[in-house]
């Protein structure tokens, strides 16, 4: 699987380009609020909604005696609120209460594996988030799965599952090294701007030629240009 991953990764990047990387890595603990954020919205709002309860919690420490409801009325914005803020204040709460600090410190000292069992056992916070604070926070070579990158795989025919959660173990477990960052973020691309659930692109794809798809669509697209992204997605 590593040579097939490493030559997805080349033809992607020799379509996309690498992608760019903040110069400094973000601290985890903002890593982790910013991606429960994003889920199921898009990054404008998830962009906002973090950037109001900063501006309302300066610090995360005010958040262990906040209510829950003054967290959901600053996150609003990016839905799901009642949900958002029970996993942020039951993370920030639980993290206190085990290390009496409010970092992910004890993360660096951790294998891969055991780094995600111990961010999921938050309530709230799935293999996703978690794995998304590895990559892009702690430099891990592991790549997040998400629906896009769950489902493009699946039609490559690198995996064979049925869940994203399972496309990740099957994926990471044994992940080449550097190119973590690369593969996800260019397999979001594909998915968002290509390699669509319904009607992909399939004459403009990269991996037309090795992917296993059995449904391929080569309907001629009149606006095949790409659109712009962001990092973390926003399912």
């Amino acid at each position: 699987m590593i040579k097939k991953i490493e030559t997805i990764n080349n033809i992607l990047i020799k379509h996309f380009g690498i992608p760019p990387r903040a110069k400094e890595l973000p601290d985890p603990v903002d890593m982790l609020i910013a991606t429960i954020l994003s889920q199921n919205t898009n990054d404008n709002n998830s962009y906002k909604a973090y950037q109001n309860l900063r501006k309302r919690y300066p610090k995360w420490e005010m958040l262990l005696k906040a209510r829950t409801s003054g967290i959901e009325k600053e996150i609003r914005i990016a839905g799901l609120g009642k949900q958002k803020s029970k996993a942020i204040k039951n993370f920030i709460t639980g993290l206190y209460k085990t290390t009496n600090k409010l970092n992910l410190n004890h993360l660096n000292k951790m294998e891969n594996i055991n780094a995600i069992n111990e961010l999921t056992k938050y309530n709230g916070i799935g293999v996703k988030t978690a794995s998304c604070v590895l990559l892009f926070a702690l430099d891990r070579d592991v790549c997040p799965v998400d629906t896009h990158v769950h489902r493009t795989l699946n039609r490559i025919g690198l995996v064979h599952t049925s869940a994203p959660a399972k496309t990740f173990y099957k994926l990471n477990q044994n992940f080449p090294s550097g190119i973590a960052h690369s593969f996800h973020t260019n397999l979001i691309r594909l998915g968002r701007e290509i390699c669509k659930p319904t009607n992909p692109s399939c004459s403009i794809c990269p991996l037309e030629k090795i992917c296993k798809f059995e449904n391929k669509s080569f309907e001629k697209k009149s606006n095949a240009k790409s659109r712009s992204f962001m990092l973390l997605d926003n399912v």
